[in-house]
């Protein structure tokens, strides 16, 4: 998983002017679009001196939401991150519960525990290793996700 360090608390998507559900082609429509308008080069030589730096900082900005979200591993890592955060700012967690102490479901390669609510929390096997909150498919509680070392 990417380091803390590395994930600033920036909203690539807006930076790209996409939606978090926007497939990778859109995503790298709308990159390419951007990167040729602040692009430096494509710069006007008789704007401000101003004008031309805020122009270059959009075209890192840009490359940098690029490098994050147009590379499978990195935006599954991002999207994660932006969940958990999105998680965070809901409510306290309610439980803490160990990978291990959850149920297997065969069907959708799962793992689930039952809420007080009646709902279920549930996380695939290949997010479980790496995320940490789960919120119930049915109320606002979150359970914290623990590994055994």
């Amino acid at each position: 998983m990417m380091a803390a360090a590395q994930m600033p608390k920036k909203d690539w998507y807006s930076i790209l002017g996409a939606d978090p559900s926007a497939n990778m082609s859109d995503l790298k429509e709308k990159y390419q679009k951007l990167i040729l308008m602040y692009h430096p080069d494509k710069q006007s030589t008789d704007v401000p001196a101003g004008t031309v730096e805020e122009c270059v900082q959009k075209f890192i900005e840009i490359d940098q939401a690029w490098k994050i979200l147009g590379n499978e591993e990195t935006k599954r890592e991002y999207d994660l991150q932006r969940c958990e955060d999105d998680l965070r700012n809901i409510g306290p967690v309610d439980a803490q519960v160990y990978l291990e102490e959850m149920s297997w479901n065969e069907d959708d390669h799962s793992f689930y525990l039952s809420c007080r609510c009646g709902g279920k929390y549930s996380v695939s096997k290949d997010d479980a290793e790496e995320v940490s909150l789960i919120s119930c498919d049915t109320c606002s509680l979150i359970i914290e996700l623990l590994h055994y070392n």
